[in-house]
């Protein structure tokens, strides 16, 4: 269980909160945590890499020159993986990289990872009403009073989607944000700080507690 402190649009306490997700034990959190991560990178490849071998480079029907009796070594084909422009030894084919692990597993891995990242998150009030047109600018001094380094890496998760918010976001090269169905773990994990809307942790509470 974690205890989180509310902050406004101002950057003052405005409550508090608590986030009480069922996480892998100690000796087990950073292998499951590993294999989820590994498993979604995975599953991000495309494996369509592809090499040509020796019988698929064009050309290199005929002999080059004869077996014996010039002085120079036997060749049988200008294709060869030892001539330029010839084939690839042992390169890269079209394969499948899609890794499995069960649901529950997944959970529980996204969970320990989420929960394992509260020193870095902060939890304020839903602002999608105090922007009432896209501005980068008011966003920007928002995550500043909030506490919020400007050139870190930010996650910030909300509800639901606010088009005042993202549009006024979406050009932050350092802030990604995303619904809070939509966690997966390379995101909670790859980021400095978490910024996280009090109905967010509420919804992420609900989807996921167990």
């Amino acid at each position: 269980m974690v205890d989180c402190v509310i902050k406004d649009w101002q950057g003052e306490e405005a409550g508090s909160a608590t986030l009480d997700l069922r996480v892998a034990s100690e000796e087990n959190a950073s292998h499951i945590v590993h294999r989820a991560l590994v498993r979604q990178i995975n599953n991000g490849r495309q494996g369509t890499a592809s090499s040509k071998t020796r019988a698929e480079v064009r050309g290199g029907g005929r002999k080059p020159w004869r077996q014996k009796g010039t002085g120079r070594a036997r060749a049988g084909s200008i294709r060869s993986p030892l001539w330029r422009g010839g084939g690839v030894i042992f390169g890269p084919k079209p394969r499948d990289y899609t890794t499995k692990m069960n649901r529950k597993e997944r959970r529980l891995a996204l969970r320990t990872a989420f929960q394992s990242r509260a020193n870095d998150m902060t939890v304020v009030q839903d602002f999608g009403t105090e922007l009432t047109q896209p501005k980068t600018k008011e966003a920007l001094a928002a995550l500043d009073r909030w506490g919020i380094d400007p050139t870190a890496k930010v996650l910030m998760i909300l509800s639901e989607r606010n088009d005042n918010v993202y549009l006024s976001l979406r050009n932050v090269p350092n802030v990604r944000m995303i619904d809070a169905t939509n966690l997966n773990v390379y995101d909670v994990l790859h980021t400095d700080s978490l910024v996280v809307t009090e109905s967010a942790l509420e919804k992420i509470q609900e989807v996921y507690g167990e």
